[in-house]
């Protein structure tokens, strides 16, 4: 029998990359629902591929576009996520959610009532409402994989693990474009020069977030939440070749690294298939391996990472505070409108405002609270910059 799946985001680089596996592997799944924010295009090469019937496009003229397009008559197109139950008529084997940004959060909780495995690839979702996602897998019987390199070695890794056996776990980070490049010339970088990673192929926003090391920063804090552990025993370590994604320390003398090649296909593979399913690999590189390269993370270079020396155990709604801010910076230095070393310095002068630090007190109560607190504090960030 074929699985039934659904892919949020299948325009994006994961979601394309789930696409790309499927393709090897179509006559087992069929393809219920595609989503896109725009690129209308893309969506209907992909509906027409695995014929697909339900169409999610959520920007109101790619929208428009693509309904005087479509190429049959059976293709249901939607421009929201309001029609999930008329879509799946029962629970689908597997859902991707990789819709970037606080805008995959909704989406993502609804859906999880209408499958038996999710698979997310969404940052903010987990950051800002994994209170909310816990709740409703729990509630609905809903297994969780996390897709990003370091949760999903880390989820492996500890299978059948008991958790108070944790010493330490190591998230490992790349340093990005300017791990060597001397701090006074910082000032002076361009995005073009901060988006080219020197390891992954990755969007504009999260190449900026792993130049400043701001995406090590919500990774630490995906991972206290996703396995309910202590920010103290998180940790960061600098490994440029990017082929060590997780170390986990455990109290009885054993350390367990886990390593993969620098390709999404991976934890994206293993998060559709079961173990005993095979995945084309390159041959392991024992040139990398004998010489890891692990550096501690200096706070010259990367003073974001600072931020984790501040954060509340307990989840509240200072992580949207904190993925709110550094999206509007980012937004602000892709534009030319601040400067490369504005983005850390921003963000700490706007976090020591008394009216924020009050936000580490108030829990996460429903997702509107969450969008709009988003939607408030992007527009007081713009005000401050202005000013």
């Amino acid at each position: 029998m074929k699985k039934k799946i659904a892919i949020l985001g299948s325009t994006g680089s994961i979601g394309k990359t789930l696409i790309n596996i499927i393709k090897e592997d179509k006559k087992n799944f069929e393809i219920i629902l595609l989503s896109a924010e725009g690129n209308y295009k893309e969506l209907l090469k992909q509906a027409k591929f695995f014929k697909v019937k339900n169409l999610i496009i959520t920007n109101k003229e790619s929208y428009n576009k693509i309904r005087k397009v479509k190429f049959s008559k059976k293709i249901n197109i939607y421009n929201n996520f309001n029609n999930f139950r008329k879509i799946f008529k029962k629970k689908i084997d597997y859902t991707m959610s990789s819709i970037s940004g606080i805008q995959g959060l909704k989406p993502t909780i609804e859906i999880i009532k209408f499958t038996n495995k999710i698979a997310i690839a969404n940052k903010e979702a987990i950051i800002c409402g994994w209170d909310l996602i816990q709740k409703e897998l729990k509630k609905n019987m809903t297994e969780f994989i996390p897709v990003d390199s370091e949760h999903f070695s880390i989820w492996y890794a500890l299978r059948n693990i008991n958790k108070n056996l944790i010493e330490k776990i190591y998230l490992t980070a790349s340093g990005g474009p300017f791990l060597n490049k001397p701090l006074k010339k910082l000032k002076k970088v361009n995005y073009k020069q901060a988006i080219k990673h020197p390891n992954w192929k990755m969007g504009k926003k999260i190449s900026i977030d792993s130049a400043t090391m701001m995406n090590k920063v919500f990774e630490i804090i995906e991972a206290k939440k996703i396995f309910d552990i202590s920010y103290k025993k998180l940790s960061i370590l600098i490994h440029p070749k990017s082929y060590v994604h997780a170390i986990i320390k455990f109290k009885n003398g054993l350390t367990k690294i886990v390593v993969h090649d620098t390709n999404m296909k991976i934890p994206i593979f293993n998060s559709l298939y079961s173990s005993s399913n095979i995945i084309n690999s390159k041959n392991l590189d024992i040139k990398i391996l004998n010489n890891l390269d692990f550096k501690t993370v200096d706070y010259r270079r990367f003073p974001l990472a600072k931020i984790l020396n501040s954060l509340p155990e307990k989840s509240s709604l200072f992580e949207t505070i904190l993925v709110s801010i550094n999206d509007k910076l980012v937004e602000l230095f892709l534009d030319n409108k601040i400067k490369y070393t504005d983005i850390s310095k921003k963000m700490h002068s706007i976090l020591r405002l008394r009216n924020l630090k009050k936000y580490k007190m108030i829990n996460v109560k429903n997702i509107n609270e969450i969008i709009k607190i988003n939607r408030e504090t992007k527009s007081k960030v713009e005000q401050i910059i202005k000013n």
